[in-house]
């Protein structure tokens, strides 16, 4: 899952930023509300997480104006005041949650994983493709009963696949739901990660559940179906 974290203060956003990281998000950081609501505008972000008092433009104005252009990725805003009146208006203007500074940051993440579970449909926290079992919240894959060990940036690979299980996810797609800002469209990155994940996970079983649909991109399969790759 790939984050926007629009921080002003230095300390706050790296010690934010290094910790969603050790939970396999990408982290993508900007020091200001015109800098976050540019990145928000030509990026694909999942969640953002928005403080209210930014120079330039503040979170109250930035979260209306990401709203205003019609999208709906969730936003979580951090404001140091606990005026009723301000956590009233910055839902009001379309923020889906509000954190009170200073916080628990395991409850920001409790948040945030709340919010990401939601869509059309409410999702579990647990994602089951065939014999191949995730569990979103403590971040443990398993396939037929034996735990996975993996990388945090393999977990985040198979995640994002498994929450589009049966859809072709083209490299594009990952690169921005799995990797930051800092990633390099030219390399063979994401091929070299979909092969790890498929050796750790369909080596020594007849179903193979991550295909490749050639000159389109990857899906992962229950194999209810045929899928021609």
């Amino acid at each position: 899952m790939r984050i926007l974290l629009v921080e002003d203060e230095p300390d706050a956003a790296q010690m934010l930023a290094k910790g969603l990281r050790e939970q396999t998000y990408a982290v993508d950081v900007a020091a200001d509300g015109e800098a976050g609501e540019y990145q928000a505008s030509v990026n694909d972000y999942d969640l953002i997480i928005l403080d209210c008092m930014l120079p330039r433009k503040d979170g109250f104005v930035v979260c209306r104006e990401i709203r205003a252009v019609g999208s709906c990725v969730p936003i979580i805003m951090l404001t140091a005041r606990d005026a009723v009146d301000d956590r009233i208006r910055g839902l009001d203007i379309g923020a889906d949650d509000y954190l009170t500074k200073p916080f628990e940051f395991h409850e920001l993440l409790a948040r945030m994983r709340a919010l990401l579970r939601r869509g059309q449909v409410l999702k579990s926290e647990i994602i089951k493709v065939a014999d191949l079992v995730i569990d979103t919240r403590l971040r443990i894959v398993k396939r037929n009963g034996r735990q996975i060990e993996m990388t945090a940036k393999e977990y985040s690979l198979i995640e994002y696949l498994a929450r589009h299980t049966g859809e072709v996810v083209c490299r594009a797609e990952i690169s921005e739901h799995v990797w930051d800002e800092s990633f390099d469209p030219f390399s063979n990155l994401i091929e070299v990660y979909v092969q790890r994940l498929r050796r750790k996970i369909d080596d020594g079983h007849l179903l193979k559940l991550i295909r490749t649909r050639r000159g389109e991109g990857y899906i992962l399969t229950d194999g209810s179906e045929e899928i021609n790759c």
